[in-house]
Formats: C-alpha cells, sequence, structure tokens
C-alpha cells in the first residue's frame, strides 16, 4: 500500500514539475524574455496552432491537457479566442479560452504517457491494486466525464460517431439568455451562419425568437401594430396539443383586444393548424352571439361585439353559409334553424376551456395613433 501511495506521489510531483516548467516558459514569453517588448506582442498576437495540446486553466482553476480544435478574433475584446478539448473527458466539456488561460508552450502529452507506463499507476485502480468491477469503472467514467474510445463502441456505432463528431466538432455558442436565465451551453447548435458563429444568443421566452444582439432583445416585441394584430404567434409544443390550450390563448387575446376597445386579428398567413383552431373558436363565438340574439345584426355589430375583424367573420360565416352579397356590401342571411343545425353539428365544437373575463385584472395601455401599414 505504501508502494501504491508512492507511485501517486510521483505521478503528483511529475505532473506538478511539468507544469512549473510550463509556467517559467509562459512567463519568460509574456515578459519577452531579453528581447523587446514589442516581441512579446507580437508572439501573444499570432494564434495558437490547431491541433496542438497545450496545458489549458480550467474554470475551476486545474490545468489540464487540452488540444486546440478551432480559432477565433473576439472583435469585442480584440484578442484570439481558442476551442479545446479537455483529453480524455466527455465533448460537452469543450469550451471557448482567452488566450491568458493558455500556457504559451506546446504540452508533451508523451511526457505524461511515458511516466504513466513507467510508474503503472492506474487512476482507476484501488490502492490494493485490485481489479474494479464493471460497474465501479462505468460510474467512475460517469462522475469524470470520461468518453468512449472508438474502440470501444461497435463499428457502426462508431462510424456513426465520426461523422457525428466531425460535423458537430465546435461549438461556437457559448450560453445563451432566455428570460432571466443565462445557460451554458452543452453541444453544437445548427443555427443559420450569422446566429451559429455568435458567443451568446439572446431568445425570447414568449415567442422564442432568438437574436445576436441584447439590444435587439430588449427591443423587439412589437409595441403597436400598424395591421391591426392582436397576437403574433401561438406555439403548443406537441405533448400539450389537443387539450384546449391553443383556443385558450385564442380566446384571451381577444379578451384583452376587448379591454383595450380594439378590433384584432391574428398576423397572417396562419399555419393549417392554427387556421383549423381560430376558424373554431370564431364559428363557436358567432354561433353563440347568433343562437341568444333577436333583431337586426350587422357584420359591423358583430365585430365590435367580439373584438374579431370584419374580414375574418365575413370569412367565417362565408365557410357556413350565412352570409350574402347585396348592393355592394356583406350581409348577415341566418334562420334560427340554420343555427341550430350548425351548432349540433360534429363540427361545432365548444372549447375545453374558457377564460374567466371577471378574473382578469389589468389597464390596457393608451393608445397612439397608429397609420395602417400598407399591403
Amino acid at each position: 500500500m505504501a508502494e501504491s501511495e508512492q507511485r501517486n506521489k510521483d505521478g503528483c510531483n511529475t505532473a506538478r514539475e511539468t507544469m512549473v516548467k510550463q509556467e517559467k516558459r509562459e512567463n519568460t514569453l509574456t515578459n519577452g524574455g531579453k528581447g523587446s517588448g514589442d516581441d512579446a506582442d507580437s508572439l501573444e498576437e499570432l494564434p495558437l496552432d490547431i491541433g496542438e495540446h497545450y496545458l489549458v486553466r480550467r474554470s475551476d482553476d486545474s490545468w489540464h491537457p487540452a488540444e486546440i480544435i478551432q480559432t477565433r478574433y473576439n472583435e469585442n475584446e480584440n484578442h484570439y479566442e481558442y476551442y479545446v478539448h479537455y483529453e480524455g473527458h466527455n465533448r460537452r466539456l469543450d469550451e471557448w479560452v482567452p488566450r491568458d488561460r493558455i500556457m504559451s508552450s506546446r504540452f508533451d502529452m508523451s511526457e505524461i504517457e511515458r511516466h504513466d507506463r513507467n510508474s503503472g499507476t492506474d487512476l482507476l485502480a484501488d490502492s490494493s491494486d485490485r481489479k474494479i468491477t464493471r460497474n465501479q469503472k462505468r460510474r467512475h467514467d460517469e462522475i469524470n466525464h470520461v468518453q468512449k474510445t472508438y474502440a470501444e463502441m461497435d463499428p457502426t456505432t462508431a462510424a456513426l460517431e465520426k461523422e457525428h463528431e466531425a460535423i458537430t466538432k465546435v461549438k461556437y455558442i457559448d450560453r445563451i439568455q432566455i428570460g432571466k436565465y443565462e445557460i451554458d451551453t452543452w453541444y453544437f447548435s445548427p443555427y443559420p451562419e450569422e446566429y451559429g458563429k455568435q458567443p451568446k444568443l439572446w431568445i425570447c421566452e414568449y415567442c422564442l425568437k432568438y437574436m445576436r444582439l441584447e439590444k435587439t432583445y430588449r427591443y423587439h416585441m412589437e409595441k403597436e401594430s400598424p395591421d391591426g394584430n392582436n397576437v403574433a404567434c401561438i406555439l403548443t409544443l406537441p405533448p400539450f396539443q389537443r387539450q384546449g390550450y391553443g383556443k385558450l390563448l385564442i380566446a384571451f387575446s381577444y379578451e384583452l383586444s376587448r379591454i383595450e376597445q380594439a378590433v384584432g386579428s391574428p398576423e397572417k398567413p396562419l399555419s393549417d393548424l392554427g387556421k383549423l383552431s381560430y376558424r373554431s373558436y370564431w364559428s363557436w363565438i358567432l354561433l353563440e352571439i347568433l343562437r341568444d340574439f333577436r333583431g337586426t345584426l350587422s357584420i359591423k355589430d358583430l365585430s365590435q361585439m367580439t373584438s374579431i375583424s370584419q374580414t375574418d367573420i365575413i370569412s367565417t360565416l362565408q365557410s357556413m353559409n350565412m352570409v350574402k352579397y347585396w348592393k355592394g356590401q356583406h350581409v348577415i342571411c341566418v334562420t334560427p334553424k340554420l343555427v341550430e343545425e350548425h351548432i349540433k353539428s360534429s363540427q361545432y365544437k365548444r372549447p375545453r376551456l374558457t377564460v374567466d373575463s371577471s378574473a382578469l385584472r389589468w389597464g390596457a395601455p393608451p393608445r397612439k395613433n397608429v397609420k395602417p401599414g400598407k399591403k
């Protein structure tokens, strides 16, 4: 046991001696040695070589051998940055680091490999040199993020991993800001060119729009819609579809329009599912009013009562054969029997979830005179 501890101490001493040598070399280069300060500056400005190994300081201030995968020039900070892969660690720990976290001279991987062979130290062996079990090795690999080698994979998996690694080798986006959370990214993401190589992206937590600049993120929401839109986008993720959430959001948007005393319409064109959801909601609202109303009713009256635009009302009533074009204008033409037939039909569906307008507490902001945009 004492012999095993001595081997571990020797291994630590060798790694420490290597780091001291590298630090001395770095100090010599940084201070310019016997040369001039201009020479030192020119050395610092030159990018390091891709494919070379260096000792790199991680965020926890520990030093690890790493390979330089890619370089880029940070125009905001006016220096080069390097994308590094830490040897023996999972690729999700790869990161972009500035020059001051990399020792100036190359790191000789053979020194550590030669020491490991000569000393016979095994990080996965216990103090009594007993072989560890598969379960212990798996647990060790998971804790220390040890990545499987291609030799440990079956040929098909290895081929797929090589192809995937070639495509996703460099992770350009380090962080994303979504709402109040800043999140570190783990892997490569296939964003368009102008976004895919940004160190950070800002993502709206409401509409999921992604942006390169914080200023764009702060001001991207449209405060006034010249086209009279009361909603830009409604997104219901697949696990929550067909549960009434889409129509609930549609109803909520019109409740807000009523409080604003404005007429609204969704941004066009609608998707196929969006068109079905809106048409179903409009039909339900209009049929409920037509069933209970007695007297003369115009399309303009319906629009003021529901905050639905006249264009959307006309298209919905036309689909139910309830409107006629007479003397240059659209006229509602219905009978109680026709309304009941549509209500009893399978196409008429009352929403599962509805908005309780009495529980809504919101004050509409003051409206400005916005000229309608040209189509």
